[in-house]
C-alpha cells in the first residue's frame, strides 16, 4: 500500500448485545450459528500506476463479533478508497480485513472478485413455496410476535422451505426502507402460512437493522411455533451498491449465495 489510510475512524460499530438483550436471547450463549454476508458492487481502488481498478467483494461478519457495521459508514469508508493506491488486491484486502476487525472486534472475511471471471451471476430466487398469495386481511403494520401465537398446530411434523419477497423493515438512524425477501426454513409442527405471512407484514414500520430483524424472526419462530429445526435467511435490496444478507440457524445450513431480481 502506497497511500496510508487513516479512514478507520470513518467506520461505526453498533453492539450486537444491547439488541439481543431487548429480545431476551442469550448472548453469551448464542442458539444460532450464521453470518452477514454483504455484497459490495461498488469497489474501487488505483495500482501503483494511478490506474483505477474495480472489483465485486463479498464480506462475512461472524455472528460472534461484539458489534455489527453501520451501512452508511462502511459506503463513506468504501468510497475513501477509489484513490488510495495498493501494491495489489491482496494488500487491499488485508488493509479492509483489518479495519472491519477492529470495528466490530471479531472475525472478518474479505473475498474479490473479478468482473471478468464472475460466473453463474444471473437471477434467481428462493426454493420452495411463496407464501404471498395467500388470502389474509392486513389491518394493521406494526410489529406484533402475536400473529404466530398458536400458528403451529400438533400435526404431523413436516419439512417446508417457505419464503416471502413482501418484507420491509427501516433503518432506524436513516429512516429509509430496508426491502428483502425472507427465506425461512423449518422442520416441526405446521406452520400456519397466512399467519406467517401476516407476521412478516407486521415488520413494515418497524425499525431495526438487518440483521437484528433476522434474528428477531428466528427468536419468535423458535419461542412460539418451537420448531426442532430452523433457518432464517435474509436477502436484502441493494442500497448504495450493497446488499446485506443476514442468516440464522440452529442446524447445518449452508446459504445460496444467490442474486435476486431486485438486488
Amino acid at each position: 500500500m502506497i497511500d496510508k489510510i487513516n479512514q478507520f475512524n470513518l467506520l461505526h460499530g453498533i453492539l450486537r448485545k444491547n439488541h439481543r438483550k431487548n429480545i431476551k436471547i442469550n448472548y453469551k450463549n448464542l442458539p444460532f450459528i450464521g453470518q452477514d454476508i454483504w455484497t459490495i458492487y461498488e469497489l474501487s481502488w488505483l495500482n501503483l500506476n494511478g490506474l483505477p481498478k474495480v472489483s465485486i467483494a463479498i464480506i462475512e461478519f461472524d455472528i460472534s463479533s461484539k458489534k455489527i457495521i453501520e451501512s452508511k459508514s462502511l459506503k463513506i469508508y468504501l468510497n475513501n478508497l477509489n484513490q488510495k493506491k495498493f501494491k495489489n488486491s491482496h494488500n487491499l484486502i488485508k488493509q479492509i480485513e483489518s479495519d472491519l476487525k477492529k470495528c466490530v472486534l471479531g472475525n472478518v472475511s474479505v473475498k474479490l472478485f473479478d468482473l471478468n471471471k464472475i460466473k453463474n451471476m444471473g437471477l434467481s430466487k428462493f426454493n420452495g413455496i411463496c407464501i404471498d398469495n395467500n388470502k389474509v386481511i392486513i389491518k394493521s403494520y406494526t410489529y406484533n410476535k402475536l400473529f404466530l401465537k398458536n400458528s403451529a398446530k400438533k400435526r404431523k411434523i413436516v419439512t417446508e422451505s417457505l419464503y416471502s419477497n413482501l418484507f420491509k423493515s427501516n433503518c432506524p438512524i436513516t429512516q429509509q426502507p430496508d426491502w428483502a425477501s425472507i427465506n425461512i426454513i423449518y422442520t416441526g409442527q405446521k406452520i400456519n402460512h397466512s399467519a406467517l405471512l401476516k407476521y412478516l407484514v407486521s415488520f413494515r414500520t418497524h425499525n431495526e437493522f438487518h440483521e437484528e430483524c433476522i434474528e428477531r424472526i428466528f427468536n419468535d419462530i423458535q419461542t412460539l411455533c418451537k420448531p426442532e429445526k430452523l433457518s432464517v435467511y435474509a436477502r436484502y435490496n441493494r442500497r448504495g451498491g450493497i446488499d446485506i444478507n443476514p442468516w440464522r440457524s440452529n442446524t447445518n445450513f449452508k446459504p445460496y449465495l444467490i442474486r435476486l431480481s431486485r438486488q
